[in-house]
């Protein structure tokens, strides 16, 4: 029981003291229980963000031929490297200012060299405007060198100096020259925007299969989103070998 000193403390505490006591040990309480629920919130959502870095996969179940339903058939001219026959075909959607691009360049490069003749690689374009100003130039500009045969190589020298295309269209007629291109078919199919449409029709492709931002790759019509590590790209290039 209480002594004396304890009942004469109490017994002065008045009602509404008592009242005032009991809200600022309520709020208390509030405040602990609310820290703990937004803390796993926070949790929570940092787990989330951890697996959104992860590139989302859709068309999981492509038809055969090695294209999703609204992927296009490969043209006659279009630059295809790798195999000629092969049994993984990459459908690569891509941007010539794309910092991500560039890194997945050099990974499916080494792919496709380490697949020999099971894979090929076909890279179409989906320039964002909006934040790459000289993206879709260097499109139409890839193509142009495509016409003399040397896509690829006008593309991995392009995406080796990728920092210059932010200097202006200057680095597309260096680049020309140095990889021996007729510079002055070069500059005419350039500067008239000849494959403006092709470039336009590839975009539109893209988007239209779920291509939201680049790089956006299909392997055997699976969608791939995002620059993956070489070892991940390969466990997906696996499976399709293995079905």
């Amino acid at each position: 029981m209480f002594d004396k000193d304890e009942k004469s403390l109490w017994s002065n505490i008045s009602s509404k003291n008592g009242f005032i006591i009991g809200l600022v040990i309520g709020i208390l309480i509030a405040f602990v229980v609310g820290f703990f629920i937004l803390l796993g919130i926070v949790l929570s959502d940092g787990e989330g963000s951890s697996n959104n870095d992860q590139p989302a996969i859709i068309n999981t179940n492509p038809p055969s031929g090695g294209t999703a339903p609204g992927l296009r058939g490969i043209g006659k001219s279009e630059a295809v490297r790798g195999a000629k026959n092969p049994k993984v075909t990459l459908v690569e959607f891509s941007d010539f200012q794309c910092p991500y691009c560039s890194s997945a360049h050099t990974t499916i490069a080494q792919l496709v060299a380490d697949y020999g003749d099971d894979v090929a690689w076909v890279y179409r374009h989906f320039p964002l405007d909006s934040i790459h100003p000289m993206a879709r130039k260097a499109a139409e500009a890839s193509e142009c060198a495509n016409e003399q045969g040397k896509f690829w190589e006008f593309t991995d020298s392009l995406f080796a100096n990728q920092d210059d295309l932010q200097q202006g269209d200057a680095i597309l007629y260096q680049v020309a020259t140095q990889i021996g291109l007729d510079t002055g078919d070069f500059t005419d199919c350039v500067d008239g925007g000849k494959y403006a449409a092709k470039v336009n029709s590839d975009y539109q492709e893209g988007g239209a299969n779920g291509v939201t931002g680049t790089p956006g790759t299909f392997v055997n019509g699976q969608l791939v989103k995002g620059a993956l590590p070489y070892e991940q790209f390969k466990q997906i290039i696996d499976q399709q070998l293995a079905n």
